[in-house]
C-alpha cells in the first residue's frame, strides 16, 4: 500500500485505535493493581446511558456534553455500587455486576425508545465502534501531514481521543504519588493526609473520560479489553510500578497495532474475500497477549502487587 492509499484509508483509525488503547490501559493498570477490574467493565457500559441522555438533552452528538454525561454516569455507578455493597452488605464484585447491568440495560432501552434515527448513535454503533470508517478524506499522501488545509479535514475523534490521552497522562503524572501510595496501602496513605475516596473517585471519573473519547471509534464493550488486558498482561512481566506501565503501553500499541492490520490483511493472507472487525480484532490481540504473559511472562507465578520503586 503506497501512502497515497494508507495515509488517508488507514493513518486516520490507526492513530484512534492505538491513542484509544493507551489512553484506556493507562487508569486499567491502577484498576487492576486495586483488585477493582470489573470498574472497568463497569465504566465501559455506564457510559452508554450517560451519552444517550446527553445526546437527548442536547439533542447533538457534541464532545463536552457527551463526556459530561459519562463521567456523571461514572460516579451515579461508583456511588450507588458503593451504597449496595455497604447497605446489603454483598461483595463488591456483585455489586458491580448488578449495577452495571442494570445501567447498561437502561441505555439500551434509551437508545431503542429514543429517536437516533438522524444521527449515528445506535445499538450496534454503541457496541461495536466505528474505526473501520474514520478515513480522512482530504489527505493525497504523506505531505498531507504538513498541509494545514488538509489537517481540517481529520476525522474529530483523533483530536479528541489525542486531547484525552494528554489529559490522562497529566493526572497519572501529577497524582503519581497519591496514586502509588494509596493503590498500596491506603491506610498509609490516609496517615499522610491523602483524601484516597475522593482520589479513588477522580481515578474513576478518568477512566470513564477515556471510555467516552473511545466509545465512538472502539464501541464500549471493546474497550472493556483496553482497560484490563494490557495492565493485566503487564503486571505478569514486572514487579515494578513504573516498569508495569511501560509494559501495559507497549502491549496497548502492539495490540492496536497488529491488531488493525490483521483485520484487514488477515482474511486476504488466509484466502478470505472481507476484512473483519478491526475493534474486535485489537480486543482479540489483547487477549492473545494476556495470554502469552500468562504462559511465559517472568513474574506469573509470583504473588502480590509490584513494588512502589
Amino acid at each position: 500500500m503506497t501512502g497515497a492509499e494508507f495515509v488517508p484509508l488507514s493513518l486516520s483509525p490507526l492513530l484512534i485505535g492505538t491513542l484509544a488503547a493507551v489512553a484506556c490501559a493507562l487508569p486499567g493498570n491502577f484498576l487492576v493493581l486495586r483488585r477493582q477490574a470489573l470498574i472497568g467493565d463497569a465504566i465501559s457500559h455506564v457510559v452508554l446511558p450517560g451519552i444517550v441522555v446527553a445526546f437527548l438533552v442536547t439533542g447533538v452528538i457534541s464532545t463536552w456534553p457527551m463526556m459530561a454525561g459519562a463521567a456523571g454516569a461514572a460516579v451515579l455507578a461508583v456511588m450507588l455500587i458503593e451504597a449496595i455493597r455497604r447497605l446489603g452488605r454483598i461483595e463488591p464484585g456483585a455489586a458491580m455486576g448488578v449495577v452495571f447491568t442494570s445501567m447498561f440495560a437502561a441505555g439500551v432501552l434509551l437508545l431503542e425508545q429514543s429517536d437516533t434515527s438522524t444521527v449515528h448513535l445506535d445499538v450496534e454503533h454503541a457496541l461495536y465502534g466505528n474505526l473501520e470508517s474514520l478515513i480522512w478524506l482530504d489527505a493525497t499522501g504523506w505531505a498531507s501531514l504538513l498541509d494545514l488545509e488538509a489537517l481540517r479535514g481529520l476525522p474529530p475523534e483523533l483530536p479528541r481521543i489525542a486531547v484525552t490521552l494528554i489529559a490522562v497522562v497529566l493526572f497519572t503524572v501529577v497524582f503519581w504519588r497519591p496514586l502509588k501510595l494509596s493503590t498500596f496501602d491506603e491506610g498509609f496513605a490516609r496517615t499522610l493526609g491523602i483524601r484516597t475516596n475522593l482520589l479513588g473517585l477522580a481515578l474513576v471519573v478518568t477512566a470513564a473520560i477515556a471510555a467516552v473519547a473511545s466509545f465512538d471509534a472502539v464501541g464500549s464493550i471493546i474497550v472493556i479489553a483496553m482497560f484490563i488486558c494490557p495492565p493485566a498482561a503487564a503486571r505478569l512481566m514486572t514487579n515494578r510500578l513504573e516498569h508495569q506501565v511501560l509494559w501495559s503501553v507497549i502491549f496497548a500499541v502492539t495490540a492496536a497495532v497488529s491488531g488493525y492490520v490483521l483485520a484487514g490483511y488477515g482474511p486476504l493472507w488466509l484466502g478470505g474475500q472481507d476484512a473483519v472487525s478491526a475493534a474486535g480484532m485489537i480486543a482479540t490481540m489483547s487477549g492473545l497477549i494476556l495470554a502469552v504473559a500468562a504462559r511465559f511472562g517472568p513474574c506469573r507465578t509470583r504473588a502480590g502487587a509490584p513494588q512502589q520503586g
